[in-house]
């Protein structure tokens, strides 16, 4: 196999930029697109150049055009989709969350497992230089020991986008799903995954969480403060601090700068840019994994995908926040 034949399934600004990563790419390139609309699917197809349309999702999983499929559809349709291409013998790179709740991925992955086929959690931040670079960089005990994590993704939607499918309950909208993943993440590659207490506050509207803060206590002692919003505006940062000394990271998920501050040493910066716009490295990896036959990704692990999602159903727990798909 030497390129891996993708279709996106949607054509959203997330489809957007992945069609513009894989121009990038040496392993893979966009032989089709499918959209719920005709219209939609020939735009974006005319736009990128795809060879191949598809109105609507179950022709292009039957379809031998492709070898893999990007689920870039909200995430209320991931399970849907992902399943749908699966069954038809395809390969899933399915867009964070990868589903709404544990239930749903347990189903995704048992899926995967019946066809044969691979599926990984497109958490792309998990694979830029960056974070490489600030995993390595712990390793090192350049900080010390690890003893606290801060992260906050907070935005704010304007008034003409209140219509979005973030602030749809059935879509399963809020900023845990949509954004707090990210920071539930950066917590447990540097903290990992023994969480002795978990806290949460969050405010609503429209019946998804617009503001939610969550505490994490792990038994080594550390904390983790992590916070995410979808109409309240925050500093896009994250902080790493050690026994040691700190790493302060501008969007701490994907940092493209590391700034160390050492106890007694001052202040020094690492530039660790992407290769385009974020996503080429989790499509390359995609690849090689599907090229070599893996059951699942070594780095986006099965294990740790279901992991994040059964601790985002703790937090929604704990504030109060139920789903459509979570049934009685």
């Amino acid at each position: 196999m030497e390129k891996i034949r993708f279709g996106i399934v949607g054509t959203g600004t997330i489809a957007h930029r992945f069609a513009n990563a894989i121009k990038n790419t040496g392993g893979a390139y966009l032989a089709a697109v499918a959209s719920r609309t005709k219209e939609g699917a020939q735009v974006f197809a005319k736009e990128f150049d795809i060879p191949m349309s598809f109105t609507g999702y179950e022709a292009m999983a039957q379809s031998d055009c492709i070898d893999a499929a990007y689920i870039a559809v909200p995430h209320s349709g991931h399970i849907h989709c992902s399943m749908l291409m699966m069954n038809g013998g395809k390969h899933v790179l399915c867009e964070k969350p990868m589903a709404i709740n544990a239930r749903e991925a347990k189903m995704m992955f048992e899926c995967a497992k019946k066809n044969n086929v691979l599926l990984t959690e497109a958490m792309w931040a998990r694979l830029v230089p960056g974070t490489l670079k600030m995993l390595q960089l712990v390793s090192s005990g350049v900080l010390g020991d690890i003893l606290g994590v801060e992260g906050k993704f907070c935005y704010t939607m304007d008034e003409d986008e209140m219509d979005h499918h973030v602030f749809k309950r059935e879509n399963g909208g809020g900023s845990l799903l949509d954004v707090g993943c990210y920071g539930l993440n950066f917590a447990s590659w540097y903290l990992g995954d023994e969480i002795e207490h978990i806290s949460a506050e969050a405010n609503f509207y429209n019946g998804t969480d617009c503001h939610t803060c969550v505490l994490l206590k792990y038994k080594s002692g550390a904390i983790a403060d992590l916070s995410s919003a979808t109409l309240l505006k925050k500093p896009n940062e994250g902080y790493i601090y050690g026994t040691k000394g700190y790493a302060r990271l501008e969007r701490f998920y994907a940092p493209q700068e590391i700034v160390l501050n050492i106890h007694n040493s001052g202040e020094s910066r690492i530039a660790v840019p992407y290769a385009g716009n974020g996503f080429e490295e989790q499509i390359e990896h995609f690849c090689d994994c599907v090229k070599s036959g893996a059951a699942e990704s070594p780095v986006i692990t099965h294990a740790h995908t279901l992991k994040i999602i059964t601790l985002t159903d703790t937090i929604r727990e704990l504030i109060s926040l139920k789903y459509p798909q979570d049934g009685e």
